[in-house]
């Protein structure tokens, strides 16, 4: 059979191979560290199953609005007031299966053939993909220490064609938990209104920082389009929720895809979300937070004991940017190798850089110190045979 040749397009996401080969040697009875997924080991916040219990056994399993649950809706606004005090109308606020509901909503609006979008390399793997789906050209800047592992106004500035329509941001960013200040963020922003393109960013891990405070680009413009998810800080990766924070203009017919599209989000995901902005599951929230901080910091400690340790901490996420060049420029090989001798499941950078990522991989800081510590000693035994 023959597929649209936009489907070629496509790259496979390498980390799941990865994982079912972990899964396999841990079905075979091997202790198998797991680094690889973005999904940290704490269970989702009991206000926020109970919630979802309570909302199934009162029968709240109907479709929702295409935009969402409008107390839930109220909620996510409520929540962009009392963090960031920035006052957010619940009309600009769609509600999408996961934040991957709210990419494809964002490509299908912002992006087509014969459109430019520029984005940071590395890059979450699915950015690129939605944005080519759409027909767009992808313009992969490549970023590094210099630049804070971020696309900044000057690279914006650099790279910018007169055909290219959107500029898009991960802060913190999947790879590298690289985060833009404030300024930085603000300086982005002003190169890309200045150029009258778009700017969509991707704030999935917001919440999840340790060096800055948290922080969005609503503060700064009404005009930015923001994805978020309740899967990373909030921890319902499973729920599949998240949303799409846009502006006013951009409502209609953001919702007339919604409709089509997916029509809705899962109700009992949505009732079981409005939990999660509760004082009590806050607290849960932060407590989670601290830990991953000290779960990053005892990393970085054993990678520095191997002189491994990066030359720029990440300041947010749950992931770490190693690059492995005195070792190998075959990342995929690499993390093959350290899981079959080493039982250490960690991701290849080829699965989120187009140039590097054959040197790099990402570790997620997703389990306990100990297990952290063990993952570091079997690195180390790992690389003595390199």
């Amino acid at each position: 059979m023959a597929w649209h040749s936009r489907v070629e397009r496509i790259a496979p996401f390498r980390v799941m191979n990865l994982l079912a080969s972990a899964q396999a040697r841990e079905a075979a009875g091997h202790d198998v560290i797991h680094l690889e997924v973005g999904e940290p080991d704490f269970p989702t916040p009991e206000p926020v199953v109970a919630a979802g219990q309570a909302a199934l056994a009162a029968g709240h399993t109907r479709y929702t609005p295409a935009t969402g649950l409008p107390a839930l809706r109220r909620a996510i606004a409520g929540h962009y007031a009392e963090q960031f005090d920035v006052g957010v109308d619940p009309g600009r606020i769609i509600v999408t299966p996961g934040a991957s509901g709210a990419l494809l909503l964002a490509s299908q609006l912002l992006a087509g053939p014969g459109d430019r979008v520029l984005m940071a390399d590395p890059n979450y793997p699915c950015n690129r993909h939605f944005m080519a789906l759409a027909g767009a050209s992808i313009d992969a800047v490549p970023v590094g220490p210099q630049s804070g592992w971020q696309l900044d106004a000057g690279l914006v500035a650099r790279h910018w064609r007169d055909d290219t329509r959107l500029a898009m941001l991960a802060t913190p960013s999947n790879p590298t938990g690289h985060m833009l200040d404030a300024e930085s963020l603000s300086a982005v922003v002003e190169a890309v209104a200045d150029r009258n393109g778009e700017l969509l960013v991707d704030e999935i891990y917001q919440g999840l920082s340790y060096d800055l405070a948290p922080l969005t680009v609503a503060s700064i413009t009404p005009d930015a389009f923001v994805v978020n998810s309740f899967s990373k800080y909030f921890g319902m990766t499973g729920w599949r929720l998240g949303w799409l924070l846009a502006p006013e203009a951009a409502v209609e017919p953001l919702t007339r895809l919604a409709q089509n599209i997916f029509l809705a989000a899962s109700t009992p995901a949505q009732h079981a979300a409005l939990a999660a902005f509760t004082p009590e599951c806050r607290g849960v929230l932060e407590a989670r937070r601290a830990e991953l901080g000290r779960r990053r910091d005892a990393l970085l400690a054993g990678l520095a004991r191997l002189g491994l340790a990066p030359s720029l901490a990440p300041q947010g996420a749950f992931y770490l940017w190693l690059d492995i060049s005195r070792y190998s420029h075959d990342s995929q090989a690499f993390c093959e190798r350290l899981l079959e001798e080493e039982n250490v499941a960690i991701t290849p950078g080829i699965d989120f850089a187009l140039e590097g990522g054959a040197h790099h991989v990402r570790i997620a800081f997703t389990t306990g110190i100990a297990r952290l510590e063990e993952a570091v000693d079997r690195l180390e035994s790992f690389l003595a045979r390199q």
